[in-house]
């Protein structure tokens, strides 16, 4: 049964909605290339990010959740934490990194989906015309099915967690075929996958942590969740495990068929697969999975849209953002001033990165880099606000599920979620050495979007203060 929540959102969202939702929100062939490139490492990496960040991230989530199911996710919990203000600046940075993460995001799908002509046409991953027009495509066709409603925009997300999880499925295949018919590529030992600190490629480790990122997204989605404190904790954990076994399997399928040196950071999956598919003359699979990937890639920027959609959507009801933010449509019942505006500035951002010297793999990095600054500014403020509202009274009550160990296994959580945060955000700070041109200059873009973002955040919530002493003088 659809039901309309209190402000006029449409609860049609089920337990497999949610689990699909978060493999597209969370799951990214990119991140899967982005490891390969790293080397046999990068599989003790995930497994570490999986137990010290990807865990107790889930668990501080799922808490937070089922504590305050409300429109808006982290902009809410960190309000009921901190206050107004705090929650304005985590839901202004979470925001803002969606605007920052759809040009990168459609960078690497656009990337990806050359290979639909086969790979002959692998060349136009390259070719920034090509990457810029069909970005602008993907995202406008992500923001249309969203803004007709969640009952139409879902089955973008669902059939995009399909079209992401079924290709990595194939690599993995592909690759254990590929090493025992010809050997692995790449040698992978016990040795070999011990992480090793090199400045060179210590930038890749804040994206393999973002990669875990993403389980928060259904919860600014509260209102649309059927019964969502008892599918909450089922949807994220059930999506969680999925989403750790493919990372782990895809990387090892990637490797046994290409050395890293030769892995795409942005569609190294689909590189793999085509170098192992054109091996055993099966060409024609690559061009599927190629197709497959693109709907995909569409279904995690559809997934972004509709979630981060409601941050400005409760700010704007609060008052914080202009009201307009807080209106939903009057027949398909959703914040479409909150998905235009965030994919009119998303747009804009994607044409400002292509323009000039900066070739698209650099072009890329830039946009990850301060994406995941951005982003984990927001989550500093979920693990901070879960430790500050260990002890409040509304804690414990029916229907809430909490994180085990008491206010010791807060603690745990909580501080594991904040050191490996603050870590990923130091560390993207550090260029890659496979980026052209000057690391000055990289490193000047990624601060310079960050800090443009958040000052203009601060100028709409003092411009709110001002408007309201004028109002009550």
């Amino acid at each position: 049964m659809i039901t309309e929540s209190k402000h006029g959102l449409v609860r049609a969202m089920g337990l497999w909605d949610v689990i699909l939702f978060n493999i597209a929100a969370v799951l990214g062939p990119r991140w899967v290339a982005t490891a390969a490139h790293t080397g046999p490492s990068s599989i003790g990496l995930w497994l570490t990010a999986a137990v010290l960040f990807f865990l107790p991230s889930s668990l501080v989530i799922v808490e937070l959740a089922t504590r305050f199911p409300k429109v808006g996710g982290i902009y809410a919990w960190t309000h009921e934490a901190f206050g107004p203000f705090h929650g304005f600046v985590s839901g202004w940075a979470y925001w803002t990194y969606s605007i920052v993460y759809f040009p990168a995001l459609l960078n690497a799908s656009v990337a990806m989906s050359a290979y639909m002509g086969g790979p002959k046409f692998a060349y136009l991953a390259e070719n920034k015309n090509f990457v810029m027009v069909g970005s602008l495509a993907i995202l406008a066709l992500a923001v249309g099915m969203n803004i007709v409603g969640v009952r139409i925009g879902k089955w973008l997300e669902n059939a995009g967690a399909i079209g992401t999880y079924v290709p990595l499925v194939l690599l993995v295949v592909f690759g254990a075929w590929f090493a025992t018919r010809f050997g692995m590529t790449t040698h992978i030992s016990a040795h070999s996958l011990g992480m090793t600190v090199n400045w060179g490629t210590i930038n890749y480790w804040s994206q393999i942590a973002f990669a875990f990122s993403g389980l928060e997204v259904i919860c600014f989605m509260s209102e649309e969740i059927r019964d969502p404190e008892k599918t909450f904790p089922r949807g994220i954990f059930g999506a969680a495990i999925a989403i750790v076994t493919i990372y782990v399997l895809g990387t090892v399928g990637t490797l046994a068929i290409l050395h890293p040196g030769q892995v795409d950071i942005r569609a190294g999956a689909i590189q793999a697969l085509t170098t192992a598919a054109g091996q055993f003359g099966l060409a024609w699979i690559a061009i599927i999975v190629a197709a497959l990937l693109a709907v995909g890639n569409i279904g995690g920027v559809g997934a972004t849209v509709a979630g981060v959609a409601r941050v400005p959507f409760a700010a704007g009801i609060d008052r914080y953002m202009p009201k307009a933010f807080g209106k939903i449509h009057p027949t398909w019942r959703t914040p479409w001033v909150a998905m235009l505006v965030q994919g009119g500035a998303a747009a804009v951002l994607l044409i400002i990165s292509q323009i000039g010297g900066t070739d698209a793999t650099s072009a890329y990095q830039i946009l990850v880099d301060a994406t995941t600054i951005l982003y984990f500014i927001s989550f500093l403020y979920m693990f901070l606000a879960v430790i500050r509202m260990r002890h409040r009274e509304d804690r414990g009550r029916p229907g809430q599920t909490l994180i085990p160990g008491g206010t010791v296994g807060v603690w745990i959580c909580g501080l594991l979620g904040l050191a490996i945060t603050i870590l990923a955000i130091v560390i993207s700070l550090i260029p890659p050495n496979d980026i052209e041109g000057s690391r000055t200059m990289f490193e000047v873009k990624v601060v310079g979007i960050c800090v443009l973002l958040i000052v203009s955040g601060l100028v709409l919530y003092w411009r709110k203060g001002l408007r309201e002493a004028v109002e009550t003088r």
